[in-house]
């Protein structure tokens, strides 16, 4: 069918210069948006007024209702925090991530994150928005950092799709979008596959942070939290660099990995 054949990838041509193709990408989405109606990105049924996700789909979405405060893990029943954070409290003071990893949302954030499928991310940080306002995760917050991506994996995917959430999101909780105060300074294997242990190994020394951050209060954002290793490195080299405070915000969180 056409019409789902357009609106469910939008996307990148890689020989181009991925600002110029991001930009072309969005102007197409914005037509899409006037020139066909709502229709669910993960099923293709008729979306609701103003969502491309439909109702069937919204009301079977895993909500992360009951989660630590600190690390954004589900949990069984409400809790200070988690045994983790309770045993070693982290340096990150609050952490929301409004959905679980799981059932659809497994399938969406990949085909946002790794097949140029922008209007999924959209359509999420829409779909989180209220919970994320009503949290108040933002709330005497200087900026939102997206976590960075080197220069060499941007490169050969042509976006950074936490700054894809982040451009909606920072609209949204009126907070600038700063993309100078922490930069990846080195390039790690894939996360996919690692566990915990190999995770933390694979990002020392990851990330640098600019001085300009000293004495702010900084949410930082990803699409999805595993282990919680990227967000971890990254919030010490943002406190290393003088950050008052640091907090995490996600699309999604997984369940307790096996090795934390």
């Amino acid at each position: 069918m056409l019409t789902e054949d357009i609106t469910l990838s939008i996307d990148i041509d890689r020989n181009r210069h991925p600002v110029s193709a991001l930009a072309e990408a969005h102007r197409r989405h914005r037509w899409l948006q006037h020139v066909l109606p709502p229709h669910c990105l993960h099923c293709q049924a008729p979306g609701l007024p103003g969502l491309d996700l439909c109702a069937t789909c919204w009301d079977e979405l895993p909500w992360n209702d009951t989660a630590c405060p600190r690390c954004g893990l589900p949990l069984p029943h409400p809790a200070p925090a988690c045994g983790a954070c309770l045993k070693r409290a982290p340096k990150i003071t609050r952490t929301l991530a409004p959905l679980r990893y799981a059932d659809s949302v497994t399938q969406l954030l990949p085909r946002f994150k790794f097949h140029q499928q922008l209007a999924i991310g959209r359509m999420l940080a829409k779909l989180v928005e209220h919970v994320v306002l009503a949290d108040g995760i933002a709330d005497g917050m200087d900026a939102l950092i997206p976590m960075p991506l080197h220069r060499k994996r941007l490169a050969q995917r042509g976006y950074n799709q936490a700054l894809e959430l982040a451009r909606p999101l920072g609209k949204s909780l009126q907070l600038p979008v700063r993309l100078d105060l922490l930069h990846r300074a080195r390039d790690t294997a894939p996360q996919t596959g690692l566990d915990a242990r190999a995770r933390r190994r694979n990002l020392r020394g990851a990330f640098v942070a600019s001085p300009s951050v000293k004495g702010m209060h900084v949410v930082l954002l990803d699409d999805v939290i595993t282990t919680g290793a990227s967000l971890r490195e990254a919030s010490q080299a943002l406190l290393r660099s003088g950050a008052a405070e640091v907090r995490a915000l996600a699309i999604a969180r997984a369940d307790t990995p096996k090795h934390r």
